[in-house]
């Protein structure tokens, strides 16, 4: 019975997970995947629309009723990925592993999308803060972060932010630091000139930001000569530091793409199978072969001909 069951759990649990085929590596969607794929996308267009006046007061019994539907869906799906998630190595142990798939990235995505629908229905309307009440409703668009998990390239940005977080740390504190040095220059030198606009550091450092993302909003702005000295540098210096976790992030996607086809079994050089390309090798080797031995069967002809010595031509 326990066999039936556990293997009941694996095949939910393949299910409901987007996989790759070990053959080609592509991801193999079911038709659990689709369905889910597509009630999140039709789930997100809902909360968008109902925000359109005409269409909320015309068509306000249709949305809540889908929105109910789409709850108890994703409901069932959160329940049942909390019991099958144990058939995964990650979560094998019957208590700590559904804790830990509890407090995954996935995990907190699947209750946030459907958590302020059973605490707005738990809590009377009168009992709720308007506040409160549009922070439930902002937190249903979690339901687009569900989109992530069958996403190839979500994956793979994922890979690319873990294997390059130092270095992009490095490169942020580097623009932070900037940053502070640059509001703190600007507002000793504007503070005089415009002491209703450069308040203080923190309220330059609304400028900074601008600045070094090259937008320059236009509100506030150096007006001496020394601040719009020191304002174009930084302008100039804030395309080089945003350049680089650019060139971070591009160098750790090669990376990744050249590991994912050594995974694959395709040469990360010519894009080619690993068995094409032993092929390919063997026939360029033998080619070469050919063309050393008749260069040197032409040199032993020459060599014969002009009554040269046969230790020449070795």
């Amino acid at each position: 019975m326990s066999t039936r069951i556990e293997e009941f759990r694996r095949h939910v649990w393949d299910l409901l997970e987007v996989t790759e085929d070990e053959a080609t590596g592509q991801v193999r969607w079911d038709w659990v995947d689709i369905g889910l794929f597509l009630l999140i996308i039709l789930s997100v267009a809902s909360v968008v629309f109902e925000t359109v006046p005409s269409l909320a007061a015309r068509y306000s019994r249709a949305f809540w009723a889908f929105d109910v539907f789409t709850v108890i869906v994703f409901t069932i799906e959160y329940v049942w990925r909390l019991w099958a998630c144990t058939a995964d190595p990650r979560y094998a142990s019957p208590v700590a592993g559904r804790v830990r798939y509890a407090f995954s990235t996935f995990g907190i995505i699947d209750l946030a999308s459907i958590l302020p629908f059973y605490v707005g229905l738990a809590l009377p309307a009168s009992q709720l803060d308007l506040r409160f009440l549009r922070v439930l409703r902002l937190m249903r668009f979690a339901r687009v972060l569900k989109l992530g998990r069958y996403s190839e390239a979500v994956d793979r940005l994922k890979s690319v932010f873990r294997a390059r977080a130092a270095d992009l740390l490095v490169a942020l504190l580097s623009i932070l630091v900037v940053l502070v040095l640059a509001s703190s220059v600007v507002y000793h030198v504007e503070n005089t000139a415009q002491p209703d606009k450069f308040t203080s550091i923190p309220a330059a450092m609304w400028w900074g930001i601008s600045a070094l993302t090259t937008v320059g909003y236009g509100d506030i702005m150096p007006v001496t000569t020394l601040g719009k000295l020191i304002g174009g540098c930084i302008q100039l210096l804030g395309i080089a530091l945003f350049a680089l976790p650019a060139a971070i992030l591009a160098a750790g996607y090669e990376d990744d793409a050249r590991k994912r086809r050594a995974l694959k079994g395709v040469c990360p050089t010519c894009g080619r199978s690993d068995a094409s390309h032993e092929q390919g090798i063997e026939r360029t080797s033998d080619a070469v072969s050919q063309r050393h031995r008749a260069e040197r069967q032409g040199i032993e002809s020459a060599r014969t001909a002009s009554g040269a010595c046969s230790c020449l031509t070795r």
